[in-house]
């Protein structure tokens, strides 16, 4: 099964997002996930990534469909295409009202829309199209340089929605912070709804899971507190509440009343089991174990590392990631 690492939009350390992307290139690891929020620039970032590796993809995981317009990200996409022989996945997602909002300055209505028309919109302008459904009053123009090598599209998706339209529309599932069974319930409406759309091949899940492993399972808990606080409490209402739909409602409570002070966050026992069910969790010795519970649920999985850790941490989780094995699932219709 492919794996790769993926970063989150709080790591802005680009020298440690280069070291450790070189690394897990020379220990063979397929590919590489940059997310962006108020720091960096994905883009910016996997163009310099692009300039020093050879062999591992290049994923933005995820850019915000509110921060740029559907050209923009074609033509960015086209040019990390050709900037990485070949090796650029596209990956957009909704984003979050804040975000949206308070950042871009954009008002968050229809999300869900605002998504399908941009997907829409990049994918024929990648095809060499000219620009679908432009304002009555303006001639549509094409992307002047589309790129040689197909860019596959990946859709960050965590609602039934959401999941409908990458089956609709994308190459790739992009779920993060899911249990194994939303997981498996996903794929389902994944093939569903690309039978219904009378597509060939159904997406590939490329599952992103935060990654909570340290020398010892003391350490291990409290990387999965501050995941799990971060996301519950930083990131918007959907994850927690998409968690609390999957059946985590009271490991949420005694999580938010044992971090009462989310500069210290704490895993207490009555949570243990949604960190166990959403992050990889445990002593760097069970890492291949965990993983190897996780393939059965995907086709590719994103291992996304902890952010505030050392450098050595990040190589060491690296070298534990190095688990290869046959993929277990495909997503073609008929095998």
């Amino acid at each position: 099964m492919p794996i790769g690492i993926g970063f989150t939009p709080f790591e802005d350390r680009l020298d440690v997002i280069e070291r450790v992307t070189r690394h897990a290139e020379e220990r063979g690891l397929a590919f590489v996930s940059v997310a962006e929020a108020m720091s960096l620039a994905a883009p910016l970032v996997l163009a310099r990534l692009a300039a020093v590796t050879s062999r591992i993809g290049l994923t933005t995981g995820v850019l915000s469909v509110w921060g740029r317009t559907p050209a923009t990200l074609a033509m960015t996409a086209a040019e990390l295409q050709r900037q990485s022989d070949g090796r650029f996945v596209l990956g957009l997602g909704a984003g979050t009202a804040p975000i949206a909002e308070g950042f871009h300055g954009n008002r968050w209505e229809s999300p869900l829309g605002r998504l399908r028309s941009t997907c829409l919109a990049v994918s024929a302008l990648l095809r060499g199209e000219r620009l679908p459904d432009p304002p009555s009053h303006a001639r549509p123009l094409a992307l002047a340089k589309p790129p040689d090598t197909k860019v596959p599209l990946a859709l960050a998706a965590i609602t039934d929605p959401s999941i409908r339209l990458a089956g609709e529309l994308a190459d790739q599932w992009l779920p993060f912070l899911l249990p194994p069974s939303a997981l498996d319930r996903g794929g389902e409406q994944l093939r569903a709804s690309a039978v219904r759309h009378e597509r060939s091949t159904v997406p590939t899940v490329t599952a992103a899971i935060p990654v909570a492993i340290a020398e010892d399972e003391a350490t291990a808990s409290t990387i999965a507190a501050r995941w799990l606080v971060t996301y519950c409490t930083r990131m918007g209402p959907v994850y927690p509440r998409v968690l609390r739909e999957n059946g985590y409602g009271s490991e949420i409570d005694a999580l938010l009343e044992a971090s009462s002070d989310p500069r210290t966050p704490v895993l207490p026992a009555a949570a243990e089991r949604l960190a166990r069910d959403v992050l990889v969790f445990g002593a760097h010795g069970d890492m291949r174990e965990v993983l190897a519970r996780w393939q059965q649920h995907a086709d590719q999985i994103t291992l996304v590392v902890p952010f505030a850790s050392q450098l050595d941490d990040l190589l060491v989780l690296v070298d534990h990631a190095v688990t290869p094995r046959p993929p277990t699932r495909r997503g073609g219709l008929c095998g």
